[in-house]
């Protein structure tokens, strides 16, 4: 049976409302000739994204405080033995700022276009991230095209990542919407998908 017309729509940002693969290339080499000092802080922080990710799965009802932004913070000070002052100062620069310019060069268009018709006809729409996410939607020009954003370091209540269902629950509260009125659209099934599914939403990858 066809699902009916979502009221809502809750987006994922990174490599979702941009394509991922040609900013990775983009920012390997600019990496390659600019961070060689940052190599370690980003790489450890990545890599203590996913171990969150796989506690989360084994563990449903674990939660991290402050956040999980913050806790990946501290495991990657912890595990490079670098200050906790230049391990943020370069997941800030090397994942958040030097970024945004190649998040407006690869938009996906397509998928924005859809996003604001959707919100001219009166559907409601979220931006719902592991990262931070406030600073990327305002240098890619785009934050005014969503009515809510629930961000991983930036929401007071958000203390999981994906596929935990509660930044897509906790967007859909905000938009006054109940969860099967909603439709995540991201571009991990495993993430994006398992998340929605277990919020009780319809779900849309992205390829």
């Amino acid at each position: 049976m066809k699902s009916p017309p979502a009221k809502a729509w809750l987006l994922d940002l990174d490599g979702t409302l941009y394509s991922a693969k040609p900013l990775r290339i983009a920012m390997a080499a600019e990496l390659a000739l600019l961070g060689a000092g940052a190599l370690r802080s980003l790489r450890s922080f990545r890599r203590h994204h996913e171990v969150l990710r796989h506690e989360l799965l084994a563990d449903p009802a674990l939660e991290f405080f402050p956040n999980a932004f913050e806790e990946q913070m501290r495991r990657a000070v912890d595990a490079t033995g670098i200050s906790d002052e230049l391990v943020r100062k370069h997941i800030e620069e090397w994942m958040i700022h030097r970024p945004t310019k190649w998040m407006r060069r690869f938009t996906r268009v397509e998928l924005l276009e859809r996003v604001i018709a959707f919100r001219a006809q009166g559907g409601k729409t979220a931006l719902v991230s592991d990262y931070p996410a406030k600073i990327k939607l305002m240098s890619m020009g785009i934050h005014e095209h969503f009515d809510a954003v629930v961000a991983s370091g930036e929401h007071p209540r958000l203390r999981r990542l994906k596929p935990a269902p509660d930044g897509f629950l906790l967007a859909a509260e905000e938009l006054g919407t109940q969860p099967e009125d909603c439709l995540v659209i991201g571009d991990r099934d495993d993430a994006d998908g398992g998340a929605a599914r277990a919020a009780g939403m319809q779900f849309e990858l992205v390829i």
